[in-house]
């Protein structure tokens, strides 16, 4: 299960990272910093996302 929850961090981490720099562009933060952390914060907030979706693939 923990390769499978690896391989959707990949995608999921990436999805919600572009996901987070586009909602900050759209509001008007333009500084390299504010896309930088926009970005980690979506990667990192997509460790719990991939665990919950592999969890439930994996059959529990």
């Amino acid at each position: 299960m923990l390769r499978l929850a690896l391989i959707l961090h990949i995608f999921i981490g990436s999805t919600l990272g572009g996901s987070a720099v586009i909602a900050a562009l759209v509001m008007g933060y333009s500084t390299i910093w504010t896309i930088l952390i926009t970005a980690v914060v979506g990667f990192v907030l997509a460790v719990p996302v991939s665990a919950i979706v592999a969890r439930k693939l994996y059959g529990g």
